[in-house]
């Protein structure tokens, strides 16, 4: 299991949340997902072996919320 915390600059509201929240949860691999609108940061819990933190930037970028960094 892997965790990171990517900075998401343009998470700005209960909405943004809410959209990061749906994009991920479900997917393969992912476990966990927590977004902090103060901070603009998702923490993310996941199988490497089923989805890639490249996957995980893909998805985001689709849904208009591109990482920015990412921190381990």
């Amino acid at each position: 299991m892997t965790q990171v915390t990517l900075n998401v600059p343009d998470i700005s509201c209960a909405h943004c949340e809410k959209t990061i929240l749906e994009a991920l949860r479900g997917k393969d691999g992912v476990q966990a997902v927590v977004v902090s609108i103060p901070t603009k940061h998702v923490l993310l819990k996941y199988d490497e072996s089923r989805i890639s933190l490249g996957q995980v930037e893909e998805i985001l970028d689709e849904e208009g919320y591109p990482v920015a960094s990412t921190q381990s």
